[in-house]
């Protein structure tokens, strides 16, 4: 049988997104965030568990982030991005902020706001450094050592550099345990030595066999597959179209072709801003005038 994608975003949701697996999910939070000891998370709420329909999974602009809340409030968004649309950072932000500004109600006092974790794992390479796990706060620029604030902290996970690093240290770490499990081509031999190392791990890779095995999940796996490769197809036709004709009048002009592409495709206000990392405003003037 063939192993599916763990980092198919349907699967991924499975694997670590319902209460029913949520120790999947506290395991792989506590290698993410080095929790140890007292320290680890134990427990939480998994929360904005949508039901999977059919319709969502054949959106080709849907995500499926998995997200949980801790007993003191604390927030968790783990978001799985396959394909580069040049603008994780400023969507990073977007996301962590709605979900910094849900922590509070109205009347609430500012000091009720809890801390908001952003995860991002990334099959692409983005950040302009030399590992594969980045994470940020608040510093201050000069007095590196004194953080604002502990409430944002966003995480960038990027696959291929964990893939080019020559010595792993699988025994001793557990994020690249985890980062391991998730590849598409791990052979037998390294997965069984994982599990054989990890419970947790173990636990995960038997709840994949199972997804693998019922038929309806099955279905539903590979629709996704054919959306978000539909998706990938999409923004990069549109990207090389517009970089083309940009190339001759400028990138602005390439940028604004690729805009006109996507809403020549019906693609959302959302999903557009999030490809091309222009403002609402801009884009509906695009729309009008292409109108």
């Amino acid at each position: 049988m063939e192993r599916l994608k763990p980092l198919n975003d349907f699967i991924f949701k499975k694997l670590f997104g319902e209460n029913e697996v949520k120790d999947n999910l506290i395991a792989f939070l506590n290698a993410v965030l080095d929790r140890k000891d007292i320290d680890r998370l134990l427990t939480l709420e998994i929360i904005d568990n949508k039901e999977l329909t059919r319709e969502m999974i054949d959106d080709k602009t849907g995500i499926l982030d998995v997200r949980a809340k801790t007993a003191d409030g604390m927030q968790l968004d783990i978001e799985v991005q396959l394909t580069d649309q040049r603008n994780m950072d400023k969507r990073t932000l977007f996301y962590w902020g709605r979900l910094f500004n849900e922590g509070i109600n109205k009347g609430q006092d500012y000091k009720d706001l809890s801390k908001v974790i952003t995860i991002n794992i990334l099959d692409f390479n983005y950040i302009e450094l030399d590992k594969f796990h980045s994470q940020f706060h608040l510093w201050e620029d000069e007095a590196k050592e004194y953080m604002l604030t502990d409430l944002v902290e966003i995480h960038f996970i990027e696959i291929p550099k964990f893939k080019e690093l020559k010595e792993k240290n699988l025994k001793e770490d557990k994020l690249q345990r985890w980062l391991t499990f998730f590849s598409n081509d791990i052979s037998n031999e390294t997965l069984r030595e994982l599990m054989d190392m990890d419970k947790d791990i173990k636990r995960a890779e038997e709840r994949l066999e199972y997804l693998g095995s019922d038929p309806e999940m099955l279905e539903i796996y590979k629709a996704r597959e054919k959306a978000l490769h539909e998706r990938a197809n999409m923004i990069n036709s549109a990207r090389e179209e517009g970089m083309e004709k940009g190339m001759a009048k400028g990138m602005e002009k390439g940028i604004e072709k690729m805009t006109q592409n996507l809403l020549a495709m019906g693609m959302d206000m959302e999903f557009i801003m999030n490809a091309t990392g222009l403002d609402k405003e801009k884009i509906k003037q695009i729309k009008q005038s292409l109108n």
